[in-house]
């Protein structure tokens, strides 16, 4: 037999969880940090700009095990 103590209301498993703006914003600069670092070759900087991150990234790039070539 259950007390009313031991009895969760229906509302409570259902709870949400409100997440943060600042948390969405880091996640978001995030992705983008990692698509700079892994991807870009040109399709958002121009050419020299995007040569210029690929050469500092080049070897992080490839610590990271992500092919550039």
């Amino acid at each position: 037999m259950a007390t009313a103590a031991s009895v969760v209301p229906a509302s409570a498993s259902t709870a949400s969880v409100k997440v943060p703006v600042w948390a969405w914003l880091l996640l978001a600069f995030a992705v983008f940090t990692i698509y700079v670092l892994a991807q870009e070759n040109g399709a958002l900087l121009s050419a020299p700009a995007a040569e210029m991150l690929h050469e500092l990234t080049h070897d992080a790039r490839h610590a990271l095990g992500v092919p550039c070539h």
